[in-house]
């Protein structure tokens, strides 16, 4: 049962990525307080992990430098799909080059953007209610 809700909530995940969708993206910030942002997620393996796009200066960045703990997530009226991990900065200029979405002009000049960065999303365990069914566990 378990396994159809996780392959369900990965759909939907996959669904919502790219330009013009969001997400919630919960940090913990410098005076250790959880923080929301809402983000694009821009490239999504299922459930298992998710990529954002960043600037290096921006306070995400300084908030995952002090504390990479971090949750995702997806709702809407028909699902909850919440997913807690940790999270990474990264620089390589391949993934940055992979994981670039048009709407990223708005914010950089390309994926070679020395200010651009992409953050890695790690799941850990996830809590999902889709379509009335509810998920618990760990990756």
């Amino acid at each position: 049962m378990n396994e159809k809700i996780i392959l369900r909530a990965g759909e939907i995940v996959s669904q919502n990525t790219g330009e013009r969708t969001y997400c919630e993206l919960a940090l913990i910030d410098l005076d250790g307080y959880p923080t929301v942002s809402t983000i694009t997620a821009s490239k999504a393996d299922g459930i298992n992990w998710l990529t954002f796009c960043t600037g290096l200066g921006s306070d995400k960045n300084n908030r995952i430098i002090k504390c990479n703990r971090a949750s995702v997530c997806f709702n809407s009226n028909d699902y909850n799909i919440t997913l807690v991990g940790t999270i990474d900065i990264i620089t390589d200029q391949d993934v940055k080059k992979e994981m670039w979405y048009g709407g990223l002009l708005n914010h950089f000049t390309g994926p070679q953007d020395p200010n651009y960065c992409v953050l890695r999303f790690k799941t850990e365990r996830y809590n999902l209610l889709v379509e009335w069914r509810e998920a618990k566990g760990e990756l």
